[in-house]
């Protein structure tokens, strides 16, 4: 293995020992997709199953497929959106589909929620699912499945999803506004990650999904112009980069690459930015100045393969976090922006 950062190659390599490790179950379940796998679940004590749907919607990955790759089609930037909206979901009360839910108060109304895109292709996935199977499958299930969907279409690894989630009722916006935003420090991601049962590691392969996808100026307004209130762009950010967004971000509403080189491409080109000083967010570029999430970055950039299991193995434990299924804890949504009557 070529280590194309100066860090010690011997703990790179041990690194890569421990990702293979855990990669090891999600390719046996992949092997096992069509057989009657259970997945229990953290939270509540039940199960996920790949055959889930299998006699009561046999048809469902083929009509969510269909329906993304016609959305996606006529507007790739929806790929990354949906993979957002699909963490935002599950970053707040586990993967219940609550990030759907349209009221007042609720977390689709947080602060934190203004930029999230994708509620409409989730809606239209959903009319045509109760048209062939109605009353059958949960909003949940359908926004996990559409993520997986939009990466594979973006150019990213394939992952056999297991199905079973119900529907929360419970949606509140002041619990969307402590999701992450960009702003926070290592030590806080960790610890949220942790508390949803996702590891160092899993922060750093799923934090990947920035190699497409774009954010609002307002986002880095304060790294390019007044960094810790210097009145100087951030110094972890090379200048000619920093040069170029402050030229770009005239407007807050602007929307900038997450990924300056490769955009369109679901490739670990966002790790090399990172080691060139070209993180976009903070949390970005954070994850290779801290000790404990660099040795993960330079691991994923080296290895493209290896990033692209990875990434299959965290976007799974991200879909089974704290996750209902069954009994009184949630239902199945006749419309998803709406709980039932």
């Amino acid at each position: 293995m070529k280590c194309y950062y100066s860090r010690c190659c011997w703990f790179v390599l041990l690194i890569l020992v421990l990702l293979h490790l855990e990669s090891e179950w999600v390719a046996a379940a992949n092997k096992h997709g069509t057989s009657n796998v259970n997945i229990k679940t953290r939270q509540y004590g039940g199960t996920l199953s790949f055959t889930y749907y299998e006699n009561t919607c046999p048809d469902l990955e083929t009509i969510v497929h269909q329906k993304m790759e016609a959305w996606i089609k006529q507007d790739f930037t929806l790929a990354p959106s949906i993979i957002r909206l699909h963490f935002h979901d599950c970053a707040v009360r586990g993967c219940d589909a609550s990030i759907l839910l349209n009221h007042a108060g609720s977390e689709r109304r947080a602060y934190n929620s203004r930029t999230l895109r994708g509620f409409q292709v989730i809606d239209d996935i959903k009319v045509e699912v109760e048209k062939r199977c109605p009353r059958t499958v949960s909003c949940a299930d359908l926004l996990t499945v559409a993520a997986r969907d939009a990466t594979v279409m973006a150019g990213g690894p394939f992952w056999e999803v297991p199905f079973g989630r119900k529907d929360g009722r419970i949606s509140i916006s002041r619990e969307a506004d402590m999701a992450p935003s960009g702003h926070e420090n290592i030590t806080t991601l960790i610890n949220f990650f942790q508390a949803r049962g996702l590891n160092v590691l899993d922060l750093v392969a799923l934090s990947g999904s920035h190699t497409i996808g774009r954010c609002s100026c307002s986002s880095i307004r304060q790294r390019l112009f007044n960094y810790n209130q210097t009145g100087k762009p951030d110094p972890s950010m090379i200048i000619q980069y920093s040069s170029l967004l402050k030229k770009k971000c005239t407007k807050d509403y602007y929307l900038i690459d997450l990924d300056a080189m490769t955009p369109r491409t679901f490739d670990t080109m966002y790790y090399s930015n990172l080691g060139n000083q070209m993180g976009l967010l903070t949390t970005d570029q954070l994850l290779y100045l801290d000790a404990r999430t660099a040795p993960y970055v330079d691991a994923l950039a080296s290895q493209p393969d290896l990033f692209m299991t990875q990434f299959a193995v965290s976007m799974v434990k991200l879909g089974n976090t704290q996750v209902l299924t069954g009994g009184r804890q949630g239902e199945i949504r006749l419309n998803c922006n709406y709980v039932n009557l």
